[in-house]
């Protein structure tokens, strides 16, 4: 009897049986964040990674731009193409210096004055050709790498990662990139930054800048909208909190009313009015309250927090925070009874929502924009409310807690499974 000849397998692009790819090779235990060194974009990836169970297994890159002298004017340009024209100028001050001295040996403590060499050795630069590389090489040890990145300066490496190791990688970018959302398996970004898309929008935009605003496409399937920003807190991490801050917040008389304020934006404007408005404000729901606690943000402009500051720094049921560690931030979440916020931020607008608690908001008149599309949506779902000055603190109202991280997740696990990947478990 002749032997029977089976046929091969299919192979995959990677050269393994396609039987193996939702094996040991098709689940990721790993996460890369690719940051841009602020706060309010990299907490948003460290969310989604810790929501997706893979907070012990990340490694941060960061996005580093030169910084002093000059490149405060550079910062709108590419990142890529700041850094190239800051070697140039380097190494046309030091040509310069060479013909100019009459002793070689003192170029080396030429001081360029642009800054460009501050802060690019101490933190670990995101090199695509490096993350790239490690990717491949590991994959059949380690199996695929998530990469997750936010802030525009992160938009061209985190699609080149994609581009070149796409069989290795799932990449997420947080905030959207204006164009071409082809290059990433997935996009997480509020909807209101489709608002410019809108006939409100069009009519406030002219026609000669409205392709420089985003987005210049309708939302594709790969995009995941949001309402707010995402971030760490649920419902495990308030349980932590109030442990932690236990002693310092556990005998505090209540109802517990916590004031955080930003800072004035381009398309939230004000100044020493709104300080005045919010501090008379909260003169007026004093009595209805236990304890107060404010705390400033790093936007915070000096004029805004001395008028507060003076105005209510000496009554004896309000503390405002100096600034120094530790940061209460996450106590007052798990604490407080009720928030007031500064219309600013969406980030800690976010992060209050997601606690089911009353929110109140103050100066969203004054935002424009998508900043005021936000602020109609969390309103129109019941999240916030308009400070008035007029509120009995001791009465409350609740909602269904913003979960924008969890619905983000979700639609991670369903985007790896339609790949035949998955999440270790």
């Amino acid at each position: 009897m002749r032997p029977i000849k089976l046929p091969e397998p299919p192979s995959s692009p990677r050269g393994m049986p396609e039987i193996f790819e939702g094996g040991i090779y098709g689940v990721i235990r790993r996460a890369i964040i690719i940051g841009n060194g602020f706060p309010g974009a990299e907490n948003q990836c460290v969310g989604l990674v810790r929501a997706l169970g893979l907070s012990d297994k990340q490694l941060l890159y960061r996005v580093t731009r030169p910084t002093g002298g000059i490149n405060e004017w550079l910062h709108w340009l590419p990142v890529s193409l700041h850094k190239k024209l800051v070697c140039i100028v380097r190494q046309i001050c030091v040509y310069s210096h060479i013909l100019l001295t009459s002793n070689p040996k003192k170029i080396a403590s030429f001081p360029l004055g642009n800054g460009s060499g501050v802060g690019l050795l101490s933190v670990l630069d995101a090199d695509v050709t490096q993350i790239v590389s490690m990717a491949q090489n590991t994959f059949e040890k380690d199996g695929p790498l998530l990469v997750v990145a936010s802030g525009r300066d992160t938009i061209s490496i985190a699609s080149s990662i994609r581009r070149l190791a796409s069989d290795y990688v799932f990449v997420v970018q947080i905030q959207h990139p204006r164009t071409r959302l082809d290059r990433f398996d997935m996009v997480i970004t509020p909807k209101h930054d489709y608002y410019p898309l809108t006939p409100q929008a069009q009519a406030q935009i002219p026609r000669f800048l409205r392709s420089w605003i985003t987005p210049r496409e309708p939302p594709g399937r790969n995009v995941v909208l949001t309402v707010g920003a995402l971030h760490q807190i649920d419902s495990a991490v308030l349980r932590n909190a109030a442990t932690t801050w236990h002693d310092e917040f556990a005998g505090l008389t209540r109802p517990l009313l916590v004031v955080n304020i930003g800072g004035p934006t381009s398309h939230c404007r004000y100044g020493a009015d709104l300080a005045r408005q919010l501090t008379a404000y909260l003169q007026n729901v004093l009595l209805s309250c236990g304890t107060v606690r404010i705390s400033f943000s790093r936007r915070t402009p000096e004029k805004v927090s001395k008028i507060i500051t003076k105005e209510l720094g000496g009554h004896p049921k309000v503390f405002i925070w100096n600034g120094e560690e530790p940061n209460p931030h996450m106590g007052h979440l798990a604490w407080a009874d009720a928030f007031v916020i500064t219309a600013d931020s969406v980030s800690m607008l976010s992060e209050a929502c997601s606690t089911g608690k009353p929110v109140y908001v103050i100066g969203a008149e004054r935002c424009k924009w998508k900043f005021a599309d936000f602020h109609n949506t969390l309103k129109e779902r019941g999240l916030v409310r308009s400070f008035t000055g007029s509120e009995d603190m001791s009465e409350t109202w609740s909602y269904p807690p913003l979960n924008d991280t969890a619905e983000a997740v979700s639609k991670i696990h369903q985007a790896l499974a339609a790949r035949g990947w998955t999440l270790r478990a």
